[in-house]
């Protein structure tokens, strides 16, 4: 008997009148909020403008969901295209179902053409939204715990996930909830991504790498525990193949990378330094008129001292007279 288990919602929508409130949709939306947040500020630090994160990010999500959910469909066709099944389901990405090496594929193509409009360098903004990705992912994976999905392997641990639901082959029960798991490592990267930053002062995308190879780390064994249908290769899982493949391409370009280019970018954002100094100037030019201004009512107050000092001598000389 289980003592304690992690409860799964009853319901994964709420309906406000006729209007869906899907949980799936309100975690990816809140994540893209953080990301946005955090590679702004993180942009500033940089010397880039205020604004050019959300300006980018723009072009960036669209391209990433549809990517995400080309990979899903792609990789689980059955889903959509098997007997029985409508092809129209496809397109409900507010139902789940996106893949994250598709999101980021095709997420960096909308991101790079957002940064060729802004004449801004491709590896710099990838590295000051890193972090911000990381968290993204981790606040997105409890859209699965609202639908009650990509669980793993039966446990009786007392943080297991209770599956409530019979829908499309579930059996309830108590199974790891990789989803939490996943949540968890992706918080760890982020934290490991700004630190190391700010240790080693990453530049070039090799924060990004980063970012990558150690969220690949975790993908693989948390993939390895997980129970849904997937394509096997040699006996592993699709995705495990597709992380260790993605895992050494960061590793590669994070050691080449640090060869070629070491150090970080001295400019991100074209113009933004020019902006900022502009804005200086603007300031010590009024704070030089004060000055000024204050010097000036010194020296009329310096004039005016003598004056009274001569008028009183002469009060003084007339009342003697007298």
């Amino acid at each position: 008997m289980e003592l304690a288990f992690i409860p799964s919602p009853s319901r994964g929508v709420l309906y406000l009148g006729p209007i869906p409130l899907r949980g799936y949709a309100f975690c990816i939306i809140i994540g893209v909020f953080v990301a946005v947040w955090l590679g702004n500020k993180r942009w500033i630090a940089r010397g880039g403008r205020a604004g050019t994160v959300a300006d980018i990010a723009v072009w960036a999500v669209p391209f990433g969901l549809v990517g995400g959910r080309l990979y899903h469909v792609i990789t689980d066709y059955e889903l959509y295209f098997s007997e029985g099944r409508d092809w129209v389901d496809a397109f409900k990405i507010w139902e789940g179902g996106l893949g994250i090496w598709g999101a980021i594929a095709l997420g960096a193509l909308g991101a790079w053409i957002g940064c060729r409009r802004r004449g801004i360098p491709m590896p710099a903004y990838a590295d000051a939204v890193a972090p911000g990705i990381a968290l993204a992912q981790a606040i997105g994976r409890w859209g699965n715990w609202f639908n009650q999905e990509l669980y793993g392997k039966r446990t009786d641990l007392p943080w297991a996930l209770e599956i409530t639901s019979s829908a499309d082959g579930r059996v309830p029960g108590t199974y790891h909830p990789t989803f939490l798991y996943e949540s968890l490592w992706c918080i760890g990267v982020a934290l490991l991504v700004i630190w190391a930053d700010r240790r080693f002062r990453l530049g070039h995308g090799r924060a990004f790498a980063l970012y990558v190879a150690a969220y690949c780390t975790g993908r693989a064994w948390i993939e390895y525990m997980r129970v849904d249908d997937a394509h096997h290769i040699l006996g592993v899982r699709l995705n495990v193949w597709t992380a260790i493949l993605v895992f050494l391409l960061a590793v590669t370009y994070l050691v080449l990378s640090s060869k070629k280019r070491p150090g970080r970018e001295a400019v991100v954002e074209p113009g933004a330094e020019a902006s900022a100094a502009e804005a200086d100037g603007d300031d010590g030019s009024a704070g030089e008129g004060k000055e000024a201004d204050a010097k000036a009512d010194d020296e009329a107050k310096a004039d005016e001292e003598p004056k009274a000092d001569d008028e009183a001598n002469d009060e003084a000389g007339s009342a003697k007279k007298s």
